[in-house]
């Protein structure tokens, strides 16, 4: 299903899209050495709830995870890049974290995702894969706009990820939203440009690089949902969620 969003809509989305950015920015400052993170995952259930939002993770059930995933928010540590499970863990100096967040506010879906290193130890691997995703990000979104193509955006995320040094793996990416969380159409981290769908005005895509060290292989966790490198190398992960508009991209997720 691919959704085109009304005026009104669109402006539910511009508030959804604040929602996601102000809890991810409130989390990222929260999660500090000594932090646990089922205590992120507290604390993001409690601001959704103060906002009279709606979780789009909690009662989530895809056939690509086992059961509902329970929780509020995707926690990924080190070597887990997507869906990562928040449990009883306690973040140390130098962990690279990716906070990744998707919510319901008035009926319209908004869903974005940061990485970063926790503490002062700043490993310089790590910091690469995050400007990697970044860069990858800001070209895909650059590469949008009414009358480009999916594979526009693909292209523009590979070519930076691969640029880097990076393979990229495409079985997940960057997806279009709405009224729910995962639609079409699907954006591929790597792809030919001039091919798949033509954006138009009113639709939502989150747009996602995400990227692992030394591999394009991934392992899943015995929880059944947390999805890491299947070398045990650091990833990174970076999303928006986009606006397309009459007159280009507007990005609703900025922190």
């Amino acid at each position: 299903m691919i959704e085109i969003l009304n005026p009104t809509e669109l402006a539910r989305a511009r508030e959804t899209g604040a929602l996601v950015a102000d809890i991810l920015r409130t989390m990222q400052a929260r999660a500090t050495v000594g932090t646990n993170l089922l205590d992120v995952d507290a604390w993001t259930k409690g601001m959704i709830a103060d906002a009279g939002a709606e979780s789009c993770y909690v009662d989530y059930a895809p056939s690509f995870g086992r059961g509902p995933f329970g929780h509020y928010i995707c926690t990924s540590v080190n070597d887990a890049v997507l869906h990562g499970k928040p449990h009883d863990y306690v973040l140390a100096d130098g962990d690279l974290l990716t906070l990744d967040l998707a919510v319901s506010l008035g009926g319209v879906v908004a869903d974005s995702a940061v990485s970063f290193v926790v503490g002062t130890t700043q490993p310089a691997e790590s910091l690469a894969l995050i400007d990697a995703t970044e860069r990858a990000l800001a070209a895909g979104i650059e590469a949008a706009g009414p009358g480009a193509r999916i594979g526009d955006l693909s292209h523009a995320i590979g070519t930076v990820l691969t640029g880097a040094g990076y393979t990229v793996n495409t079985e997940f990416g960057g997806h279009g939203v709405g009224s729910t969380m995962h639609q079409d159409p699907h954006i591929a981290n790597a792809g030919r440009p001039g091919r798949g769908y033509t954006l138009r005005p009113g639709l939502l895509l989150a747009i996602e690089p995400w990227v692992m060290a030394d591999t394009d292989e991934l392992v899943t966790d015995a929880d059944g949902w947390t999805l890491r490198s299947a070398t045990g190398a650091r990833t990174a992960h970076s999303e928006h969620t986009v606006a397309i508009t009459e007159d280009g991209v507007e990005v609703l997720t900025l922190r």
